[in-house]
Order: C-alpha cells, then structure tokens, then sequence
C-alpha cells in the first residue's frame, strides 16, 4: 500500500485524512471544510482504507457502528421472545418438549419449539449472535483507537496554520508584550493541570488525554462480561438445577461427576403461631397459615474411590447440616438452597381383599407407589395382579383406557385383577381415590381402602457459578470507562506565533465546549491576549440570519 508524505515530511498511512504530525488537510475534501472532524484526528482507519480481500470486507462488515447496533437490537428481541413461553428447563419434566410446547401452547408452541425458542440461551444460533457482538466490539475498538492513539502520540506542538484556523475555538490577537503574555498563560496552564510542550516559541498544553480511551475501555468490560456469559455453557462452569428430594431419599448432587451425594433426613415445616399473631393478624386472616421456617436436614456423601459400571457407591460421610432460606449447604464450589417443598405426598397404600357379601377379608397389602409389585398373593390361593398403575389419573380416553399425565402420584389409581378359588380366571376391578369401579359386570369380591403414609418433599436448588469472578471484572471496568469518559475531557489549547508578531490561539475538546471556553478565558486572565471565538455559533448565528 502507497503512503502520504506530508509537506512537513512525516509519513502517513494511506487513507489519513490530516497529517498526524501537523494537521495539514491531505485530501480535497478536507480542504474544503470549514471546521475538521476532529473525532479521529483525521487518522486512517483500516475500514476506511482496505477493501480488496476477504479479511477486509469481514472486518469492514463489524467495524460498522450500525452493525453493532443491530447485532444488539437482534438479540435484545430475540431474549424478549425467548421470555413469552417457559423455557425448557421451568416445563414439567415427565413429558418430551416438543409434545409439551405443542399440547399447551398450540401452533405457537410448536413453532417456538422448532425456532429454538425453548432453550434460547443454550442455543447455537443465540450464542452466535453473542459471539458476533463480541466481534464486533473488538473489530469496532481496533479499528478506532489503534490510529487515534498513534495519531495523539505523533502529533507535535507546531501544527500547521490551517489546522489551526479549522478548529471550532480559533481566534488571532495582536499583542505587543508576547514573551511576557505567554509565560502568564503557562503558568495559568500548569495551575490548572495542563501538561506544557514548547516547540520553536510555541506551546502545546494538554490534560486529561486518557478519557479518550474510556469508550474502549467500556467495550473492553463488554468484551470480558460477554466471555462470562458464554462460559456459562461449559460444562463445570455453571450448574443451576433443582432436585426435588423426598424424606429417606438419597440422590446425587448434578454436576459433581457422581461424586457427591445428598440425603434428605427429613423436612421440617414451622408456622407462625399464637405468640406472633399481634405483629401478623392481618395477614394470617387474610391468606391462613404463613411460613416461618421450613428446612430440610440433609447429609452429605462424598464417593470414595472409583466404582465400576453397575456397581453400588461406596460413600462416606462428608457433611451434616440444615438448609433453611438464605442458609444453604456450602462445599467445594457448590450451594445447595432451600426453594420450594410439599406436605404430604402420597408414598404407599394399603388395601385389603374382600368378600363383598360375607364381609371377609382375606388379607392386606400395600402398594409402593413409586416401585409397585405385579402381583400380591395371599393364603388358600387368593392373589390379586396388578393389571395397571396410573399415578395421576385424570380421567379416561375415548376408548375408555385410563389416563395419567405424569408419574408423580398426586391422584393414584389402579386396575386390580383379583384371583380366588371361587373366581379362578380372576375379576377385574378399578380402584382410586374415591373409586371403587366394576367394569366388566358385578364381582363378588372387591378391594377396599385401608391406609395411606405420606412423606414431605424437599426442591433443593443446586447452584455453582465459577464465572461471577470474570462478570463482576467485566462490569467493574466496564463502569471504569464509564466514569473515565464521563468526568473527565480531553482538552488540547495552541498558542502558534506567526512571523508578523501576531498570536493564533486554538482549542479543542472531545466534549464539554462551554467549560472549556470557561477555561480559556480564566487561562487568559492578566494577559492583553484576545478571547478567541466558537466558530460553529458564529455559523449557526449566520444561518439563522439569512
């Protein structure tokens, strides 16, 4: 690629629009504006500059400011669609999703199904577009500041006269005592923490030059809070899941490798009572009961060694404690939290085989509802099989075959096939809550509710976060930038002798002009130097006026 050398001599990248060393305007359009734009000081951005290969259409494509900003705007709606059903992970788990969304949701659901929807933030496509934004901030920041720097740290006290005419503060005085007029101002600069170059009698004064780096130091936070994000879909990484564990239970803790076990000893629920009625009267006759506490006493096992496939666990007691609201169980990298429960879920129930005319019972069995037998046999050759076992029944189909939806037992029933010696080919019966059915005719014999036991559940929300660190870092330079770019102005004042005796004093900032003119004139102060004027109010007045 050809260079540009200025008249100067300093040597520019292809695509400068003014001179990094003196400002001197390099292009015909620049030469024929009124006031620079001094966003960039006029440096060449490789976007700008390069479209030839590959590589440069892909880094022209994410150095566009308005890519970036509708790469946000894309996936801000798409996090917003992502919120009108429940995502995968709040569905009840007894079902396959795409069933799910389909029979709740309708059309709808299925179509929100097949786009993804249901696992948004673990989806390829949604991970992409994070992917890009993060491209996007590293192509756009290059871009930018690499020659903005290079273009600052180049830039020598005497710029050119025409760089100086075209900044937005520009004024020319006529002073007779010039030495004495510019010691004042340097003293004045230096008190106001400006830092004083001299070349050739001329006078650079400068502070504050690092809040030109806070827009990038901003997109560095991005940068670093967006790799936090994705590093969230590692495995190990993050782990935020529920386990719903009843009272005896033992399970595994997801996301330990099977390496650590957690035992529920036992539920404890506790109401505010007589005592507290005066501080919560209102609210206990408005909704009943209130929780004071309930807690789940659990113990912890951690695996000893490694176990074969199909072998039991050999565990030993790592920890014992109560988890209560705010008080989880801490270890490793890992808290277990107490989030939800319920009373009394049905665990087993017991019946008894019966004569239905005389009376007489021929035994009593029991049901485990979450392992129940084929079939329970009793004396004299009574026996009865179970035919089917449905632990939420809801109703039955159109061809009158019993439903359940889920294999939690909150409605249990069941289809009894009853052997006697009286009955050898058996007798079918229907049996649930609140139901005693016959339906292939009258039985002699029947089934008969006994006794209920029931046992609390625990929901135990398992939470591992190893990317906090790298999001709390990401946002705490993120706001380092904010505040780097937010107080602070970069502001830059030449004073420029010209060979008739006279003085050009210029002035620049990236933001903040009143205060710096409020600055200028406090610098000027004591000296018989002219108050320069803000070209860009002189134009808008001019305009106005025509």
């Amino acid at each position: 690629m050809k260079e540009i050398k200025c008249e100067c001599g300093h040597v520019n990248p292809i695509g400068t629009v003014l001179c990094e060393s003196c400002g001197r305007a390099l292009t015909d359009e620049a030469k024929q504006e009124k006031l620079y734009d001094m966003r960039y000081e006029g440096s060449a951005r490789r976007s700008q500059t390069y479209n030839k290969s590959m590589v440069d259409k892909v880094w022209n494509f994410f150095s566009s400011v308005k890519v970036g900003v509708w790469l946000i705007v894309v996936t801000l709606i798409a996090s917003a669609v992502g919120t009108i059903f429940p995502q995968q992970q709040y569905i009840p788990s007894v079902q396959p999703p795409d069933q799910y969304y389909e029979e709740v949701y309708g059309f709808a659901g299925k179509l929100y199904y097949t786009l993804g929807f249901h696992d948004l933030y673990g989806s390829w496509w949604y991970l992409l577009l994070i992917a890009s934004i993060g491209v996007s901030l590293v192509i756009c920041s290059l871009d930018r500041v690499i020659p903005l720097h290079r273009a600052l740290k180049t830039q020598r006290v005497s710029r050119h006269e025409s760089f100086l005419k075209r900044q937005r503060v520009y004024g020319k005085s006529e002073t007779v005592k010039l030495d004495d007029n510019l010691e004042k101002v340097k003293k004045n600069l230096k008190s106001r923490k400006y830092k004083v170059r001299e070349e050739d009698g001329n006078i650079l004064a400068e502070k504050n030059r690092f809040s030109r780096w806070g827009p990038y130091v901003n997109h560095v936070g991005l940068i670093i809070f967006l790799i936090g994000g994705m590093l969230r879909f590692v495995p190990g990484m993050y782990i935020d899941q529920t386990i719903w564990i009843r009272e005896g239970e033992k399970k595994v803790v997801p996301g330990t490798n099977d390496e650590y076990y957690i035992e529920n000893k036992g539920f404890t629920l506790e109401n505010y009572g007589e005592g507290d009625k005066e501080v919560f009267q209102q609210s206990i006759d408005r909704v009943g009961d209130i929780a004071k506490n309930y807690q789940s006493d659990v113990a912890l096992y951690k695996e000893s060694g490694k176990t074969l496939p199909g072998e039991k666990a050999k565990l030993n007691l790592h920890k014992e404690d109560s988890i209560k609201v705010n008080h989880p169980l801490k270890f490793d990298n890992f808290a277990v939290y107490q989030t939800s429960y319920k009373l009394d879920e049905f665990k087993s129930m017991s019946f008894t085989f019966d004569n239905k005319e005389s009376g007489k019972t021929f035994g009593e069995f029991t049901v485990d509802l979450f392992d129940p037998q084929e079939e329970y046999r009793f004396d004299d050759g009574y026996k009865i099989e179970l035919m089917g076992y449905y632990p939420n029944f809801t109703g039955f189909d159109e061809s009158g075959e019993p439903i359940s939806d889920k294999p939690i037992p909150d409605n249990p029933a069941f289809l009894f096939k009853m052997f006697s010696p009286e009955k050898p080919d058996g007798e079918i019966s229907f049996v649930g809550i609140r139901k005693n059915l016959e339906p292939l005719g009258d039985n002699d014999f029947k089934v008969s509710f006994a006794g209920v036991e029931t046992r609390d559940v625990s929901a135990l929300t398992v939470h591992k976060d190893l990317t906090l660190w790298i999001l709390a870092l990401g946002g705490a330079i993120f706001m380092i930038g904010v505040v780097q770019g937010a107080y602070w102005h970069h502001r830059r004042i030449w004073f420029r002798r010209l060979q008739d005796g006279s003085l050009i004093v210029a002035a620049h900032t990236n933001k903040g002009w009143f205060g710096l003119k409020n600055e200028l004139q406090g610098i000027l102060d004591g000296t018989d130097i002219t108050m320069p004027e803000d070209q860009q109010e002189n134009q808008e007045k001019e305009k106005k006026e025509e």
